[in-house]
C-alpha cells in the first residue's frame, strides 16, 4: 500500500513553538541513532541527542539544531519537545 498524505509535525522549545505544519518527512537525532518519520508511522517515543532535525516538504528543506529532548509519534503526527532549538 502506497503511503500518501502528510505528517503533522510540531517542534516545541521551552521558549516557543518553532515550527508546526504538515510535511513529507522529518529526520531526527535519536539517542539510539538517527531516524526518519513519515505519515502513518507506528507510534513511539524516544529521547533525542544534540543534532539536526531536518524537515522535508516537497522541494523545501529546513534544518533546526537541537540540544536534546524527546520525540513523540502518535496517530496525530510527530511532536519534538527540544531542550533548546534554533533554525540553522
Amino acid at each position: 500500500e502506497v503511503m500518501t498524505g502528510k505528517l503533522h509535525f510540531s517542534l516545541v522549545a521551552p521558549e516557543r513553538q518553532l515550527f508546526s505544519a504538515d510535511v513529507d518527512q522529518v529526520d531526527a537525532p535519536g539517542l539510539e541513532g538517527d531516524f526518519g518519520v513519515l505519515h502513518g508511522h507506528a507510534p513511539f517515543m524516544t529521547a533525542l541527542k544534540a543534532g539536526a532535525v531536518t524537515v522535508y516538504d516537497g522541494a523545501s528543506t529546513r534544518v533546526f539544531n537541537i540540544e536534546g529532548g524527546f520525540a513523540d509519534v502518535t496517530p496525530q503526527g510527530l511532536t519534538i519537545l527540544a531542550e533548546h532549538a534554533v533554525e540553522a
